[in-house]
């Protein structure tokens, strides 16, 4: 069964909350997003770009892309005493700004899930270099 499917009354694992947010992020609904993360979680986005709240990183994807979506491949869960480290893997698809069409774009997303919140995110993908080959430079 999809996250999506689940009753907001059934207890996520942790890999689904990490599921539901992404899921609510492509759509895009930030604030549907910002209901699977404590508040005050801080998201560190590609080049080390911090945000309070799923907003920012939907405004800066807006400045990049025309539309952008995640094929979330796998989640790696890591299980401790006190949280769980999930990492989604996969790659984004989507059309740039000008309207080229992209995939296969490798993306890994680190999240610290916490009392069935999620407290920290970090995110990781190869489109800065796409954007440097688009415009003839080799990096």
């Amino acid at each position: 069964m999809s996250v999506a499917a689940k009753s907001d009354a059934t207890k996520l694992s942790d890999a689904e909350i990490v599921e539901a947010y992404l899921t609510a992020s492509m759509v895009p609904d930030p604030d549907r997003a910002a209901s699977y993360m404590k508040p005050g979680t801080i998201i560190t986005f590609t080049g080390g770009r911090e945000f309070d709240h799923p907003r920012g990183p939907t405004g800066f994807n807006a400045a990049r892309y025309r539309w952008v979506k995640k094929k979330m491949d796998r989640f790696d869960v890591c299980p401790g005493p006190s949280e769980t480290v999930v990492y989604s893997i996969g790659t984004l698809c989507g059309e740039w700004i000008d309207g080229t069409p992209f995939e296969g774009n490798r993306y890994v997303d680190r999240f610290v899930v916490r009392g069935g919140f999620i407290v920290k995110m970090d995110v990781w993908n190869d489109s800065a270099e796409r954007i440097l080959v688009r415009r003839g430079i080799e990096a």
